[in-house]
């Protein structure tokens, strides 16, 4: 058991609102609550560090690699503490590492990983995010099509029987390889559900959401789209009160009016939230890497095999809150809810996205312009970018 800390701030967002001139009060790992700087229990010790912001961590739900791993060719305990380490540096406590379509070995030993991650408690990892191979090939964008396939009876039965093992579960499919048959199984056992990678009309669209499924994968990216007559997955999405949607906030996948029509549109309480989708470069500054045996490049801020198909996104998520902030009709509220309450939301995550008593001390220690100062994940610090940011 170690002393409760307060940590202080000229402003701290609670997930809902600001709070200024406030302390977050943190002991063994959880939250106590947020008070006045000037009614701080006698008996916590006070950090040294004074940021101009505290903030919740940023959770993602999408998150293929970083620092130079990528989870379909590490799909190892080493491989998710690389990446949860790479991702901390830019203010994200909880991810899900993300497996893209691939050899059925190669699930096996990302479930194994997970379980392993999930035993050992590594810092920042919060479960597996499944994208394939269950997907449609006329949609399949960077995924390799030859690994693509209808979902069978021993694929259902052993996400059933993994369920549980490796923390938050979350797998996209496309209706075209998955029955609604599977979808309720996969729900009634504990999975979300993603619809992506999808040519389906809305009604089919509809369907599944009423199945169960409550998510739509990185939104307007390889899915049906919105047309006079057929709204597609993407109207959808944005019409169901059901199914939240990730969102590639980085300038390449959306077009900015495009988002802003999205904004509007979904009011909930299925909401949108940020996810990066990034890639092992993520943390280095390497400039090519393999995805799916194909050379990729990392050229002006994306990533593209060699033909320009874009593969996954170059950014970070702290990067692409200042970037929609510059860009959209958001207040910094909205915002960090979008990196944060809404993807845990999302995911169930019922102990993380706000800062407030009883939740998971993660969060960030912010400067000026959003600058991050420290990481914190369970009460401790992952990583500070000067020394005002050190751990007692």
């Amino acid at each position: 058991m170690t002393r409760p800390i307060a940590f202080s701030a000229a402003r701290i967002f609670d997930g809902n609102r600001f709070h200024d001139n406030a302390s977050l009060l943190v002991e063994d790992g959880s939250i106590l609550g947020i008070v006045a700087q000037g009614q701080i229990p006698s008996h916590y010790a006070s950090h040294p560090s004074i940021g101009a912001m505290i903030v919740p961590g940023f959770v993602d739900l999408q998150v293929n690699g970083g620092g130079g791993a990528l989870f379909n060719e590490m799909p190892t305990m080493a491989g998710i503490r690389t990446i949860c380490e790479a991702h901390a540096r830019f203010g994200t406590t909880a991810l899900l590492a993300t497996l893209i379509t691939d050899a059925p070995q190669a699930r096996e030993k990302a479930l194994a990983a997970g379980k392993q991650a999930i035993q050992a408690r590594l810092p920042g990892f919060l479960g597996l995010h499944l994208e394939g191979p269950h997907l449609s090939i006329p949609r399949k964008g960077v995924h390799v099509a030859e690994f693509i396939r209808p979902m069978e009876g021993p694929d259902l039965a052993c996400l059933i029987a993994a369920q549980g093992s490796f923390g938050k579960s979350l797998t996209t499919i496309a209706p075209e390889n998955v029955t609604l048959e599977q979808v309720r199984a996969l729900v009634d056992a504990g999975w979300h559900v993603s619809l992506g990678h999808t040519d389906c009309d809305a009604d089919t669209a509809f369907a599944y959401f009423e199945a169960g499924a409550c998510m739509a994968t990185h939104l307007f990216n390889a899915m049906s789209q919105m047309r006079n007559r057929e709204p597609g997955l993407v109207g959808a999405t944005l019409t169901t009160d059901k199914a939240y949607c990730g969102m590639i906030a980085d300038g390449h996948h959306i077009a900015n009016a495009n988002m802003r029509v999205a904004l509007h549109a979904k009011q909930g309480p299925g909401r949108i939230f940020f996810v990066t989708d990034a890639m092992s470069p993520t943390g280095t500054d390497v400039t090519e890497f393999i995805l799916g045996g194909r050379q990729t490049f990392r050229r002006d801020g994306r990533l593209a095999l060699a033909d320009g198909t874009l593969a996954g996104a170059d950014i970070d998520m702290i990067s692409m809150i200042r970037k929609a902030l510059d860009s959209l009709p958001l207040s910094l509220e909205e915002a960090l809810k979008m990196a944060s309450r809404y993807p845990s939301e999302a995911i169930g995550a019922t102990t993380k996205g706000w800062l407030k008593s009883g939740f998971d001390a993660d969060f960030l220690i912010l400067e000026q312009g959003l600058a991050l100062q420290s990481t914190w994940i369970g009460g401790a610090c992952v990583h500070q970018n000067s020394d005002t940011g050190a751990a007692l």
